[in-house]
């Protein structure tokens, strides 16, 4: 075996960026390139005219404005007059959002925050401009639906998981050669269970007529090369990080099922909320300190990180349907619930999980109110924050201060950094071969620097390819965001993308010394457990808002007559 050994690795080496560019290309061109069609729940009849507007989201909004989806040129109805708003149910109402005109459902006036039930064949007045509502019956979605692409008809999704688990395949031999006998099986087993994970994930959703899997597919290329890293850093850990993917995949699942329901989703947003601030709150009595900042909790001998978890509920409190978009006290609401998590973030010294959480208020402020001034106004206040945090904590004013100096102290405030970018520059495009670098044994190197034990193991091309994976998420969630059900799924999609790519650009080009080191972890490959469970439920924001058929989990499975079960519940 050991005369073998370097032609293995030389093998690999160069296979390895081939197989990861092919899975990305093969994602790419079924979710970025598929043609939109646009689903269709109902139509608005011009009761002046002949015009017919088509109603192709759960959320519509009915106004003077040109951006609106039922744009009417009527001078008595405001810019945004009222919104239009299907239930998983299909069951209709319309909300005033404070016009000038009014708005009513066959006299039943809409300005109260309940709304008015639309039914088929109702008339909807906009101050003087008077609509007819048409709803769309089962037997008409199951024929209109019978014409929509089907999500991955022309991308196979299953050849695509095939060529990462021949990716995995080789990852796996790479690590068997250089691992220690002690080691080698728990490393072989370790991707095994890897490979059974994600075929079982494949075939689950297969069960549940969902055809598109490029999400999930992204997801575990991500996944395999954080598994690699442990591989190659803290073999004895293989075991328990495949059981945290296990966790991981199961809490996807029971996310999306649970999206699924928009009206129970809303109704938890509270208790959500409160359940965020009592983890934090948590941290900050009982909280251990690690690397300057107290952000870990010890329960039975698990180490957990709060603040992980309160990512996921502060997209998900921070997610609102169109008609709670216009409400301002919402949105205040919201700013106040943002303001106690950064600070209490700023209060355990967790700088980079701060700055992470604040850039995506400003995404998700924007996308609620739509104003340039909200952003500017939090980016000003931010900053102020910002140089008051570096007052009072020493060792993140530090961190500022090496941040383009790291070669000027290359034994002590550079060390770090300058290790990770000498053993990326040694890896070159191709890696030296999984388990074959030095990196992993310099402190968080599995974890802050995982970006550099890439490139120095497995090459610039495969570190890479981790970047654009994450890259396609976003480009594929903002994609998708003209085309949302919902504004809810939206901005939980395009929050949720932006939350990793801050996190990735501190991570990636802060272990580059491109930007202060702030010791985030990179989505999906660094070493942590509540880390790799937050990515996980993340994901399930991005695959709720995936509008095409067969591909999301909002919409439920088609019954055998071709419609969708919800349709006449």
């Amino acid at each position: 075996m050991d005369a073998l050994t370097p032609y293995i690795l030389a093998a690999a080496r160069y296979v390895l960026p081939v197989l990861a560019l092919w899975v990305l290309a093969r994602c790419v061109r079924s979710m970025l390139r598929e043609k939109y069609e646009p689903e269709v729940w109902g139509y608005v009849l011009d009761g002046d005219g002949d015009k017919v507007f088509p109603l192709t989201h759960w959320e519509n909004l009915l106004g003077r404005a040109k951006s609106a989806d039922v744009s009417l040129s009527d001078p008595s109805v405001s810019r945004v007059h009222a919104v239009l708003i299907r239930n998983d149910k299909g069951l209709w109402r319309l909300y005033d959002t404070f016009s000038k005109g009014g708005a009513w459902v066959n006299a039943k006036n809409a300005e109260d925050e309940e709304g008015a039930a639309v039914r088929s064949g109702d008339t909807l007045a906009l101050a003087d401009k008077e609509l007819v509502f048409e709803d769309i019956s089962p037997a008409k979605r199951a024929e209109l639906e019978k014409d929509r692409t089907p999500a991955g008809r022309n991308i196979g999704p299953g050849l695509t998981l095939l060529g990462l688990t021949v990716f995995q395949a080789f990852l796996a031999l790479e690590h068997s050669v250089t691992a220690d006998a002690d080691h080698m099986l728990i490393v072989v087993l370790g991707f095994a269970a890897l490979i059974l994970i994600e075929w079982f994930c494949y075939f689950a959703m297969r069960s549940i007529r969902r055809t598109g899997f490029e999400v999930e597919t992204l997801a575990f290329f991500l996944t395999t090369l954080g598994l690699s890293v442990v591989a190659t850093s803290a073999p004895d850990d293989m075991y328990k990080d495949v059981i945290l993917i296990i966790a991981g995949v199961v809490l996807f699942f029971i996310t999306g099922w649970w999206l699924r329901d928009l009206e129970r989703t809303k109704k938890a947003r509270t208790a959500v909320a409160l359940l965020a601030l009592v983890l934090l709150a948590l941290n900050l009595v009982i909280g251990k300190i690690s690397g300057g900042a107290r952000n870990w909790i010890s329960l039975g001998g698990f180490t957990i990180q709060p603040s992980e978890l309160v990512k996921v509920a502060y997209i998900y409190v921070g997610a609102a349907t169109l008609d709670r978009l216009f409400r301002t006290r919402n949105l205040i609401v919201f700013i106040a619930f943002s303001a106690i998590c950064v600070i209490a973030l700023a209060l355990m010294g967790d700088f980079g999980t701060a700055l992470i959480f604040f850039a995506t208020f400003l995404v998700i402020s924007f996308m609620r109110s739509g104003s340039i001034a909200t952003v500017a106004l939090a980016i000003t206040g931010a900053g102020l924050a910002g140089f008051l945090m570096l007052s009072i904590k020493p060792y993140i004013a530090q961190r500022f201060a090496t941040w383009g100096h790291a070669w000027e102290d290359v034994y002590d405030k550079g060390y770090q950094q300058t290790r990770a970018m000498s053993a990326a520059a040694s890896g070159g495009l191709f890696g030296k071969g999984a388990g074959a670098g030095w990196l992993k044994d310099v402190t968080a190197a599995n974890t802050d620097m995982v970006f550099g034990v890439l490139c120095e193991e497995l090459g610039l091309i495969v570190a890479v390819c981790a970047i654009l994976a994450i890259l396609i998420l976003a480009f594929f969630a903002v994609r998708s965001a003209a085309h949302g059900r919902s504004s809810y799924y939206v901005i939980a999609a395009c929050a949720s993308v932006s939350m990793m790519m801050v996190q990735l650009s501190l991570n990636v080009f802060g272990s580059m010394d491109i930007l202060p080191f702030t010791g985030v972890t990179f989505p999906f490959v660094s070493k942590g457990g509540t880390s790799l469970l937050s990515c996980w439920m993340l994901l399930a924001f991005i695959k709720a808002a995936d509008t095409r058929k067969g591909a999301s989990f909002v919409v439920k499975p088609p019954s055998k007559s071709g419609g969708e079960e919800d349709d006449d519940e």
